[in-house]
């Protein structure tokens, strides 16, 4: 998005959610637009930020940490920093982040569970005694095939995407997992979430296009993608309303139990 764009993004969504939930907007990229984008999320009336990584080049991890530095003093707004592609942090970068006022979560995309549980351990040491709030989350990729694994970390909160076009089977699954219904968090992952993960795997961007595909599919004209992403093919969308279905399926069923 074009910075209009994104400001009017953000204005709407605060509209919309009228102060029902939090709204966190995305910023990243190329450091100035970076800070730009902070400062028009919050006139937007955004209540925090998400921090993407920088423009292209991987940082050493002194680069990483002044680029967070940064980002977070354009604004008074809470951030979360996002782990993942060139934005990689060693435990010890992350407990330096994990230190800024303004910061207060830590959002892995990498999935390198060892590596997480390190960074996890320097946090958490670095704020053992503080009066601070913070946060990790997952942030994988279709996140519920992962959340078991994150949450032997302890790690429970992750972000879903299918929330988006099919909230049914994302809420269904949250809830099967805090209740540990073992039986429905399988029966969702075998018909829906891992057909989602092999079908996503198929072209580059698929993360991003079959989301707002399944919301058109679900009755809401979102518009495609933008280059360099695509539109997925006839049959892919063939294959997403079966696989949709296919979870709304197990849904209903467990709903009769």
């Amino acid at each position: 998005l074009e910075p209009q764009e994104y400001a009017e993004v953000v204005r709407v969504a605060v509209e919309v959610t009228a102060g029902q939930v939090p709204v966190y907007a995305g910023t990243g990229g190329p450091l100035p637009l970076a800070r730009q984008f902070a400062r028009a999320a919050r006139d937007a009336g955004a209540d925090g930020l998400l921090l993407l990584p920088p423009y292209l080049v991987k940082p050493p991890a002194a680069g990483l940490v002044a680029y967070v530095e940064s980002v977070a003093a354009a604004t008074e707004l809470p951030l979360v920093v996002y782990h993942r592609d060139n934005a990689r942090f060693d435990p010890a970068s992350a407990a330096d982040i994990a230190r800024l006022p303004h910061v207060a979560g830590f959002k892995d995309g990498v999935g390198d569970l060892g590596h997480l549980s390190r960074i996890l351990s320097a946090v958490r040491g670095e704020l053992r005694g503080a009066d601070k709030p913070f946060q990790f989350f997952n942030g994988l990729p279709t996140a519920e095939t992962t959340v078991t694994a994150y949450r032997g970390l302890g790690v429970e909160l992750y972000s879903s995407a299918v929330f988006c076009f099919a909230p049914e089977i994302s809420l269904a699954f949250h809830h099967a997992v805090r209740e540990d219904d073992r039986e429905l968090v399988d029966a969702l992952l075998t018909s829906f979430f891992h057909p989602l993960v092999s079908l996503r795997e198929k072209v580059p961007g698929y993360a991003v296009s079959l989301v707002k595909a399944g919301v058109r599919q679900r009755g809401l004209d979102v518009g495609g993608v933008r280059p360099p992403l695509v539109d997925p093919a006839p049959e892919h969308l063939d294959e997403l309303r079966r696989i949709t279905e296919a979870g709304l399926a197990v849904c209903a069923g467990a709903g009769a139990r």
